[in-house]
């Protein structure tokens, strides 16, 4: 008899049944298609707007999550002539060594026991509620890439981390989204590899998925994101500076990629997660864009961590609106932030 050293708990809904119980209507799917249109074109280079992915580190209660969100829809109103944001719900976190909260999929109260069959409804739940409450479709990690299809029908964007973006099915999965897939560079650093990714993202695939031979036409809006990166001695390293832009810029040219963009992550190894830097940072990569015309048409915009409260806390203290897993800038100094990329983008 085979042996296998894991239990087989119980039978999950297909993403399928899970849209059929939760259901986005004519309203949602309106709103996905014309902010779908706007992101598109501005990755496209089309539109000139500046893409800000913000938000939680991890979205780990529904509260909290929905305020902040309902903050941003009425910066969102006031900018929209210079950027489009697209909210940062991020429902499931890699952990570097498997420890800790890996996010309201596994965890929908990060009180309780991991509950993954809650997790599944709790996180389309969540993301439904943002886009019916607050007129926002948003970014998610592809951590899981079996699992995008449970959100499918309400993402307008997508991030691959820097563990997964060397993955063979997070490429081919990301081939086939239909939507901008950020893929990350490594946490070592090697730019090859990122552009590997993105080369194997904007291509056609025949792959299995869920249980299917699937095709994937190829994704044009798979693109960089710049998020530092650590040496061999656990030192932390920025790649948002000029002479990194400019080379990412060459990259893209030399490989003859479409849609040349880049998003810079202004947190992780770019700040050494000091969060406050994340201020600077963007600012920084602001003046670039300023000085040269290669930068101002590569860099699309930023992902900037940010919640109710600056910082971070232990999971036991239970601050409303503080992260509990990176620290992210609080909301006066984001939404501080939104309004000088407003007047400075160009």
């Amino acid at each position: 008899m085979e042996k296998m050293d894991m239990v087989f708990y119980r039978k999950l809904p297909t993403p399928k049944e899970v849209k059929e119980q939760y259901p986005v209507g004519e309203a949602i799917e309106k709103l996905k298609a014309e902010r779908d249109t706007i992101i598109r074109n501005i990755m496209e280079g089309k539109d000139n707007r500046c893409l800000l992915v913000i938000g939680p580190c991890s979205a780990d209660h529904e509260d909290p999550v929905l305020d902040y969100i309902s903050r941003l829809r009425t910066v969102q109103d006031k900018v929209a002539d210079k950027i489009i944001i697209v909210p940062r719900i991020y429902t499931n976190k890699p952990r570097t060594v498997g420890t800790g909260y890996k996010g309201m999929l596994h965890q929908p109260d990060p009180d309780k026991p991991a509950d993954m069959l809650e997790g599944i409804l709790a996180i389309r739940r969540l993301h439904k509620r943002a886009a019916d409450e607050s007129g926002f479709t948003c970014a998610d990690e592809m951590l899981y890439p079996e699992n995008h299809r449970y959100l499918s029908d309400l993402l307008s964007y997508v991030a691959v981390g820097a563990r997964s973006s060397e993955d063979q099915q997070h490429r081919l999965t990301a081939a086939g989204i239909g939507i901008p897939a950020g893929m990350k560079n490594p946490t070592s650093g090697d730019l090859s590899i990122m552009m590997n990714s993105i080369i194997a993202a904007q291509s056609s695939h025949t792959f299995l998925y869920r249980g299917w031979e699937v095709k994937s036409p190829g994704n044009p809006l798979a693109h960089a994101i710049l998020r530092g990166y650590v040496d061999k001695f656990g030192n932390n390293h920025p790649n948002y500076h000029f002479e990194d832009l400019e080379q990412v810029s060459r990259l893209y040219a030399e490989k003859g990629l479409k849609n040349p963009a880049v998003i810079v992550d202004t947190n992780h190894s770019n700040s050494g997660k000091h969060y406050e830097e994340q201020v600077r940072i963007a600012k920084d990569v602001m003046h670039s864009r300023k000085i040269s015309s290669d930068i101002r048409s590569l860099v699309k915009g930023f992902m900037i961590e940010s919640y109710i409260e600056d910082g971070r806390q232990d999971e036991h203290e239970h601050i409303y609106g503080k992260s509990i897993t990176d620290p992210c800038l609080g909301w006066e100094k984001s939404e501080r932030l939104i309004y000088d990329l407003a007047e400075e983008w160009v």
